[in-house]
């Protein structure tokens, strides 16, 4: 079984990749911020965890994580987020490595794990391959203002909250252009897969 990582600035298009992955050459599409909401789901080891450390005010009514008080809580506290993300990343880091093991056993052919921080999380030592993809600052731009709705200034605010190109590039193994047309990525993906 080969496992890829992607990993990407937003706007990159890297659910675009994902889903040609998965359609065309029946990967095993792991998100890494999914797996991060379903453990926080209530009777989930993180849920409780969570819970524990922030207490119940960032509980909605019917006693599900209220993303919005949490992120609130924890957005202008580093130490608070430090706390957060100490709890999410190892959860879905073991819950990944036990959904690999099981398709090694069920002759999964294609694993492919994507995340924002995979890089920073330590997923290039699970990963037999990291895949940058990639795509002009404009492009970003116009596919945040149509896909999220924002502004171009937030989108543009966003971009630059996150690592430059230069750290994605001497991180991974392919740099993948998803500046272009949809034929172009199916294109490039077929090159790589051939």
């Amino acid at each position: 079984m080969k496992i890829i990582g992607i990993t990407g600035g937003i706007g990159s298009g890297k659910s675009v990749v994902l889903n040609m992955l998965h359609d065309v050459y029946g990967a095993r599409i792991v998100e890494a911020d999914k797996v991060a909401h379903e453990l926080q789901k209530p009777g989930q080891p993180i849920y409780n965890k969570i819970v524990d450390t922030f207490g119940n005010d960032i509980l909605d009514e019917n006693d599900s994580i209220d993303r919005i008080k949490l992120g609130k809580l924890v957005m202008n506290d580093e130490s608070k987020l430090d706390q957060l993300n100490s709890i999410v990343h190892p959860g879905v880091k073991k819950y990944i490595l036990e959904d690999i093991e099981k398709c090694r056993n069920n002759s999964t052919e294609l694993y492919v794990i994507e995340a924002a921080l995979l890089i920073q999380g330590g997923y290039k030592k699970i990963c037999d391959e990291m895949w940058y993809i990639k795509a002009d600052e404009s492009t970003r731009i116009s596919r945040l203002i149509e896909s999220r709705g924002y502004t171009e200034e937030r989108a543009l605010q966003v971009i630059k909250n996150q690592p430059d190109e230069t750290f994605y590039i001497e991180n991974s193994d392919r740099i993948i252009d998803n500046s272009g047309t949809v034929e172009k990525l199916e294109d490039e993906l077929k090159k790589i897969k051939n």
